[in-house]
């Protein structure tokens, strides 16, 4: 291709550099605290593609690690420009990632068994984790060729036979997951979400009225309540699961958690809540992101136990 050159080679795949990428290196470089070496790195990468997996056991203990599938593959078009070059889970907060921030904190939980589902710049993450053996965890990578949504790629990763973590890549939290994995393993739900409390605030004052009476142009007021807070509770983006949830997502198409959670009610099957109000942010937004930044360094003891 006309004004490009190699840039580096991971597995069998050739990454190329086009005139104008070389912010790109930079910052992939930069998260992965290297230097940037001409010649490319080759460390190993793990395998990228569906339902080829084998168990891995704690080196330490020998028992074998709990297992996380970590959602990294959407464009993050909420968060334009940043994500023109950069995937949204790479984003920078302080002197990482906030997917570095994720990783370390599941590793510190016993979740060392972990499957990237990339799609959009997915060359970027695997330059930044390769194998995940520099963040003391294992890596494997299923990278879908079209989007399959929130659940979708669930279904053409291996292995998943047992107990195991789906989150978003792009939430901090400092939710203790042994605690979901224990309260969802006791509850028995084919899954559990992890839920938060938020309040939202009406800009406008807000009337309460009666129905028409007949041959009337207008309607009785019988209450008003001025910007009135409504309180939710909402999905942190982060789930435990069950193997018998995998049996409601087809194959190969496009479906994403709200459709799991039909799916599973429709079919009889218990799902819960595990309500944490502690410190969460899904870095969705130009606000949100500005929130993490100015959060980070205050948090961070609480992020990373």
């Amino acid at each position: 291709m006309g004004g490009e050159r190699p840039l580096e080679r991971f597995g069998t795949r050739p990454l190329c550099e086009p005139a104008g990428a070389q912010r790109i290196r930079d910052c992939v470089y930069f998260l992965r605290g290297e230097p940037y070496v001409e010649e490319g790195d080759q460390r190993p990468v793990g395998h990228v593609g569906p339902k080829l997996y084998r168990h891995r056991t704690d080196r330490v203990t020998g028992q074998k690690t709990r297992r996380a599938v970590i959602l990294a593959g959407g464009k993050g078009t909420r968060l334009a420009p940043y994500t023109t070059v950069l995937p949204k889970p790479l984003m920078p907060l302080g002197d990482r990632a906030i997917l570095d921030v994720v990783v370390r904190q599941l590793a510190s939980y016993d979740f060392k068994d972990l499957v990237f589902a990339v799609g959009y710049l997915a060359h970027l993450i695997r330059a930044v984790f390769g194998d995940g053996s520099t963040h003391g965890v294992s890596i494997d990578y299923c990278e879908e060729e079209e989007p399959l949504g929130t659940a979708g790629p669930l279904s053409q990763v291996g292995g998943l036979d047992d107990t195991f973590l789906v989150m978003n890549g792009d939430v901090l939290t400092s939710l203790d997951y042994a605690r979901l994995y224990e309260a969802h393993r006791d509850a028995g739900h084919a899954l559990t979400i992890a839920t938060h409390r938020r309040v939202l605030r009406s800009e406008y004052g807000v009337l309460h009225l009666d129905g028409y009476a007949e041959g009337a142009a207008t309607q009785r007021v019988n209450g008003y309540e001025e910007k009135p807070e409504i309180p939710y509770t909402v999905s942190m983006g982060v789930y435990m699961m069950e193997p018998r949830a995998l049996d409601h997502i087809p194959a190969g198409e496009a479906f994403d958690i709200p459709d799991l959670v039909l799916a599973l009610l429709a079919a009889g099957e218990p799902v819960g809540s595990f309500l944490y109000d502690g410190y969460w942010l899904d870095i969705g937004r130009h606000d949100d992101y500005e929130q993490a930044l100015a959060d980070y360094e205050q948090i961070l003891p609480r992020l990373m136990p």
